[in-house]
């Protein structure tokens, strides 16, 4: 049995696309109405209406129902980690990120956050260009599944993969996490720029230069190369800085259009930002666009002000 923490889109899409590959399923929710409601409708008419639930996948709010589990997914917002896994008991098994982000309180991702709660436990992280509607309904993708311990990593490689999800591994879970946290900064500056209709060309140049500063703090963190060229990285960048469906890119339109964006929708971005932009400092690193994101958020600056600040900035060698 395969254990997933987290009813939200994400969590729910993988447990639906591990039943359907006929693995037995338990999906723990926060909430004991949420839980009975898709207990009985046999969907998440919150974030999947519509998608019927596999026979295999089952839902409940028992956390000591996880204790059969093989590996268990752990899906909540990268804020709300910490608090999800302390004082819960779990069983021995490998636990696996779907969260991505850096914690503001620490400035460490998913993989360290779960290392300091469950010291005991072998952890990784599983991350890509996905969105949870595509997986839920079948649609094929391919993930990165980063895990430090590489007989650990083939065990979830093999487990978790189905005909729909192609999973490929690496043991670098610094490049794994960075790729997942720092698109969705780029992807905050993409929606401004489309919001602020500056068009696909000055898109598609903040998207190479942001990939230019993932790899910087890439290298000052001590990622792989390749890794931040991977699905993790460049082939989740290329995805949430083009789609609607990125709450990111979503909210980075609202802020280049002067809208007012839904505060309860999570968006692990502008977190991001801010923790990457006080890191920065503290590495001596050039980050302009993820400052500029920063500087959008917290309305020290304006639009037009962080169009002149990037347009203006000293002329370089790429």
């Amino acid at each position: 049995m395969i254990g997933v923490i987290g009813a939200g889109a994400f969590g729910t899409a993988l447990g639906i696309a591990l039943a359907k590959a006929q693995q037995p399923v338990t999906l723990w929710a926060r909430r004991p109405d949420q839980a009975q409601d898709m207990a009985r409708s046999r969907q998440n008419r919150a974030y999947l209406a519509g998608t019927r639930f596999p026979d295999p996948l089952t839902v409940t709010t028992d956390s000591d129902a996880l204790s059969g589990s093989t590996a268990i997914l752990i899906a909540v917002p990268l804020q709300n980690l910490r608090n999800t896994l302390d004082n819960r008991s779990l069983p021995d098994v490998p636990l696996v990120a779907c969260c991505k982000g850096i914690e503001l309180s620490t400035g460490l991702g998913p993989t360290g956050v779960i290392q300091e709660c469950k010291p005991a436990s072998s952890v990784a992280i599983l991350t890509g260009p996905s969105f949870a509607a595509d997986i839920a309904i079948g649609r094929p993708t391919a993930l990165t599944l980063a895990c430090a311990d590489p007989d650990t990593g083939r065990h979830l490689q093999s487990l978790l993969t189905t005909p729909t999800l192609r999973l490929y591994r690496t043991t670098d879970t610094v490049g794994a996490e960075l790729g997942g946290a720092l698109k969705n900064v780029i992807a905050i500056a993409c929606g401004a720029v489309i919001g602020a209709g500056l068009g696909d060309s000055a898109r598609a140049a903040t998207m190479t230069r942001g990939f230019a500063e993932m790899q910087r703090i890439g290298s000052a963190l001590g990622a792989h190369t390749d890794t931040l060229s991977g699905l993790s990285g460049l082939g989740d960048l290329t995805l949430t800085c083009t789609s609607d469906l990125s709450r990111n890119y979503r909210l980075g339109l609202s802020l280049g259009r002067g809208d007012i964006f839904d505060p309860s929708i999570t968006v692990e971005g502008a977190a991001t930002a801010h923790a990457m932009t006080e890191s920065a400092k503290d590495r001596g690193l050039d980050l302009p666009i993820t400052r500029t994101v920063t500087h959008l958020l917290d309305g020290s600056l304006t639009i037009s002000d962080a169009i002149d600040t990037l347009m203006t900035r000293p002329l370089k060698e790429e």
